[in-house]
């Protein structure tokens, strides 16, 4: 019995839903089609005036130096930036001091959009008392919570020791607070160790340590072992 075979010469004698089919194989996009409105665009701010104080700054620098330096491009690494993860409402937005999502390679974003890049992973607000954004910690905490970050740490450098540092996991959807003890405690997220250090000149900061219980170093931090260990006449 002989095999009936069909070939369509042209788009115009497929049949709608074949045609549709063909459409969005050649990679159709939302902007060639016709829309019954005009869409209203809404203006997610890159900035906004903050004041900081110097300690505030070299702990927050610190910590993206050292957070960009050790996981590299691959992953992403932000401070300060305003992460958004309501698409209809700008007002909804944090600006982390320091931020990470894994996974999706870093670049030169204004803003961070979950519905985009996902929520982070891992979120860091450092205590001020010129804090300028006019949110009260509860509202900060309650936002995080939406937000869906894996990991919140609040740090405070002038809290007395022990009392310093403060951790959030997400748990069944919610935001937990860990206990704490001492100024030590994991990072979940990343698989490694807070540690309350010296930093930068600054007495009482936050880094991290490896699953060795080595502190990780910055870049710079590294580039300076290397000069000194060279001009003690070490070996490579």
């Amino acid at each position: 019995m002989p095999v009936l075979t069909s070939t369509l010469s042209s788009t115009e004698s497929a049949p709608p839903f074949t045609l549709g089919i063909m459409m969005m194989s050649k990679g159709m996009r939302a902007d060639t089609l016709r829309h019954l409105r005009a869409p209203v665009p809404l203006h997610f701010p890159e900035s906004a005036e903050m004041p900081e104080s110097k300690i505030h700054l070299l702990i927050r620098t610190f910590l993206f130096q050292l957070l960009r330096h050790a996981l590299g491009p691959s992953h992403s690494v932000g401070s300060e930036q305003f992460v958004y993860w309501a698409p209809t409402d700008p007002r909804r937005c944090l600006a982390p001091d320091v931020f990470v999502k894994l996974g999706v390679g870093d670049s030169l974003f204004g803003t961070w959009k979950s519905w985009r890049h996902g929520a982070p992973d891992l979120a860091v607000e450092v205590v001020s008392p010129n804090e300028g954004d006019g949110l009260e910690w509860d509202e900060k905490l309650a936002r995080y919570g939406e937000l869906g970050v894996m990991e919140l740490v609040r740090f405070d450098p002038e809290a007395a020791e022990g009392a310093r540092l403060r951790v959030w996991d997400r748990m069944d959807e919610d935001l937990v607070e860990r206990e704490v003890t001492g100024d030590s405690t994991p990072c979940d997220a990343l698989g490694w160790t807070w540690v309350v250090s010296e930093v930068g000149g600054v007495p009482v900061g936050l880094r991290l340590g490896d699953a060795e219980g080595r502190l990780m170093l910055t870049r710079e931090e590294e580039l300076e072992a290397e000069v000194a260990r060279l001009r003690a006449g070490g070996t490579p």
